[in-house]
C-alpha cells in the first residue's frame, strides 16, 4: 500500500447542505413522478373479447383453436421455420415452446370488451356476468395472469354508460370476493387529461363506497386520438395524462386504426409500422419512460384465415410486427384472433432465444467485474436483466437455464432490474 494522498477542499460544509436543501423539492418530485417500473409481470400481449361472446371457456377455447392452427399449418418445426423464417438453429426449440405455451397458458392478458368490440344488448347483465366468470376463474386457476374490461370512454355520449359498466363490474367482483390481483381497467378514446382526472374521481369513488385501500385501482390509458399525442398549444398531452392519473395509470395502449383515421391515414395503409404510428409510440415512450407507466403497441387486421398459403401470408405480416415492436421496446401488443397466437408466441420466444447467451454473459461479466469485449454500466445491466426477466416470464428462458449461465438467482436478477435511482447514476465496475 502506498501512502495515503492528502485531499484538498476549498468549500465549506455549509455548500453542500445548501444546494442539497435548494433541490429538495426536486428530489421528491423526482421520487414520485418517476418511481421506476414496477417489477411486476408485464404481459406480452392484450386479448380482446366482445362482452357479449366471453365466458367460462374463452381463454381454453383460444388455446385449442391456436393450437389447431398449429397442426394444420405448420405441425412440425421446419415447416414453421420456412413459414416464419426462424433461424433453423431455434425452430425445435421455438416450436415446442409455443406448442406448450398454448397448452399451458395460451393468453397471458384478456380484456373483455364493452367498447367497440362490444354488440350485445344488455350491457348491465353482460357486465356483471364477466365479473362473476373472472371471479370463478381467479378462484378455480383457469384465469390469464391479467384481466379486466375496457369500457366505453369519458366522452358525453357514452359517458354514463361506461360509468355504469364500470361500476357493475367493480360491483361484481366485490360480491364474488374481492379484486383479483391481476386485475386490469383500459380507459379508451382519451384526448384531454381532463378525461383521465375525472376515472380517477370514479375509482375514488369506489374505493371510497367498498372501504377500499387508496389508489388500489388502476388503469390502462388508450392512445386512440391525435390530440392524446399533441394538444392544442403543442406541447404532449400524453405526459399529462400520466400526471392527471394520480400514480394510478398502469398502462399506454397504442389503438392502431382509430389513431390512423383519425389523422386521415387510408384504410389499406393503416398498420403498426406507419411513420404515424412510430411517431405517437416514440411521444407515448418518451412519455413513460422512468414512470412506472408501460407502452403496449397496436394490432394487425390483417387475420390468419383461409388455405395455408394465406395463413402464411398473415403469420408472416404478424410475427415481423411483433419482432420489430419487440425490437423498439414495446413489449406487448394487442392480438385479435387466436391464429395470432402462434406468431406472437413465436415472435416473442425466438427474440429472446437469439440473444439470451449474450445477454446473459453480458450480465455475468457485470456482476462479477470480469471485463469483457463489452463495457457494460449500471443502466445497461438493469436493461440485461429485465430482458432475462421477461424472456422467464412468458416461457421462453428457463430460470434454471439463465442461473447457469449468469451465475444469478431471480432475486439477483431482480435487483439489478429495479436499482434504487443513485444507482443509474453510480460509475460502472
Amino acid at each position: 500500500m502506498g501512502q495515503q494522498e492528502k485531499v484538498a477542499t476549498s468549500l465549506a460544509g455549509a455548500v453542500s447542505e445548501g444546494i442539497s436543501a435548494s433541490l429538495v423539492s426536486v428530489d421528491e418530485e423526482l421520487a414520485r413522478r418517476y418511481p421506476g417500473d414496477p417489477g411486476t409481470r408485464q404481459p406480452v400481449h392484450t386479448v380482446y373479447v366482445p362482452g357479449e361472446a366471453f365466458d367460462a371457456g374463452t381463454i381454453r377455447s383460444w388455446g385449442d383453436q391456436a393450437l389447431a392452427m398449429l397442426d394444420e399449418h405448420a405441425p412440425d418445426a421446419a415447416s414453421l421455420a420456412a413459414a416464419l423464417g426462424l433461424p433453423e438453429a431455434l425452430a425445435d426449440d421455438v416450436h415446442a415452446r409455443v406448442r406448450a405455451k398454448l397448452e399451458r397458458e395460451p393468453v397471458e392478458d384478456l380484456r373483455v370488451d364493452f367498447e367497440d368490440g362490444y354488440g350485445g344488448k344488455d350491457e348491465d347483465s353482460d357486465a356483471a356476468r364477466a365479473a362473476r366468470l373472472i371471479s370463478e376463474a381467479y378462484a378455480n386457476g383457469t384465469a390469464a395472469p391479467c384481466m379486466g374490461i375496457r369500457m366505453k370512454c369519458m366522452e358525453a355520449a357514452v359517458r354514463d354508460r361506461g360509468i355504469r359498466t364500470t361500476d357493475v363490474f367493480l360491483s361484481g367482483l366485490m360480491e364474488h370476493g374481492g379484486l383479483p390481483e391481476g386485475l386490469v381497467l383500459t380507459l379508451p378514446k382519451v384526448t384531454y387529461p381532463e378525461q383521465v382526472g375525472a376515472f380517477v374521481r370514479l375509482l375514488e369513488a369506489f374505493e371510497k363506497a367498498h372501504g377500499l385501500e387508496a389508489g388500489r385501482l388502476g388503469f390502462e390509458i388508450q392512445i386512440e386520438t391525435s390530440q392524446a399525442i399533441l394538444a392544442a398549444d403543442g406541447t404532449a398531452t400524453v405526459a399529462r395524462m400520466i400526471g392527471a392519473a394520480e400514480g394510478r395509470a398502469t398502462g399506454l395502449h397504442y389503438g392502431t386504426f382509430d389513431y390512423s383515421a383519425c389523422l386521415g391515414v387510408s384504410a389499406a395503409h393503416q398498420a403498426s409500422d406507419h411513420p404515424a404510428a412510430d411517431h405517437a409510440k416514440a411521444i407515448m415512450q418518451v412519455a413513460a419512460a422512468g414512470t412506472g407507466v408501460r407502452v403496449s403497441d397496436g394490432s394487425t387486421n390483417v387475420l390468419p384465415v383461409g388455405p395455408t398459403e394465406q395463413v402464411h401470408d398473415a403469420w408472416r405480416l404478424h410475427y415481423g410486427l411483433t419482432r420489430r415492436a419487440l425490437a423498439r421496446a414495446y413489449y406487448q401488443g394487442w392480438d385479435m384472433h387466436p391464429g395470432h397466437l402462434p406468431t406472437r408466441y413465436a415472435a416473442v420466444f425466438a427474440f429472446y432465444r437469439e440473444g439470451f447467451r449474450q445477454a446473459a454473459a453480458r450480465l455475468s461479466a457485470y456482476a462479477n467485474q470480469a471485463g469483457g469485449d463489452v463495457m457494460d454500466e449500471p443502466a445497461t445491466a438493469k436493461a440485461l436483466s429485465s430482458y432475462l426477466l421477461r424472456g422467464i416470464d412468458c416461457g421462453a428462458l428457463d430460470t434454471d437455464e439463465v442461473a447457469r449461465l449468469t451465475g444469478l438467482t431471480r432475486a439477483d436478477l431482480d435487483g439489478f432490474a429495479a436499482p434504487r435511482r443513485g444507482d443509474l447514476t453510480a460509475t460502472a465496475p
